[in-house]
Parts: structure tokens; sequence; C-alpha cells
């Protein structure tokens, strides 16, 4: 896969699995989140390929590590900044298990 986009303080729109899992649990989660420092998806975004999925920072630094998203990996603010600012675009990108 490759870095087929690169986005500061990118908007968080839920993709539709997450919408439905918190809507059985009684949570309705908006239809977008607009990018600041409060957005789930944190400070940077490198989005993969053509898919829903991205390397990016988070507010939650708790969550790293945890099944939180929907197959995105999420990053301290800090180290995403830095992935960020030295990842080019089409950087081929591989994620093992």
């Amino acid at each position: 896969m490759k870095v087929t986009k690169k986005v500061e303080w990118p908007d968080w729109k839920p993709p539709r699995e997450m919408i439905a899992r918190e809507k059985k649990k009684g949570k309705v989660l908006p239809a977008i989140v607009k990018g600041d420092p409060g957005n789930p998806l944190g400070a940077r975004a490198l989005y993969l390929g053509r898919s829903e999925y991205r390397i990016h920072g988070t507010n939650q630094p708790k969550s790293i590590g945890q099944a939180a998203s929907s197959g995105c990996i999420r990053m301290l603010n800090e180290h995403v900044i830095d992935l960020y600012d030295r990842v080019s675009l089409r950087a081929r990108v591989a994620v093992l298990p």
C-alpha cells in the first residue's frame, strides 16, 4: 500500500462500521468532526491507498494499541507529526501482523 494523501489537522468522518458498532452500544457518532486538537484523528493523517485506512495521531493516547479504531494505525501526535514531515506521497507502507 502507498501513502496517497497527507493532511494536517484532518476532519474525521467515522466509517460505517464504527457508526453501526457504536449505535449498538447506544452511542450516536457525529457525521463529521472538524480538524482541531479535539479531533480523534489528531494532528496529522497519512491516507493509505484508496481505502479509509490511515496512519494518524490521536487526542486519546491511551487508545493506542487498543481496538479503538476501524483498522487505522494510531500514533502519538508528536510521532505522527515527525513521520508526516519525513514521508513523501507515494511512499510504500508495509503493515505486518
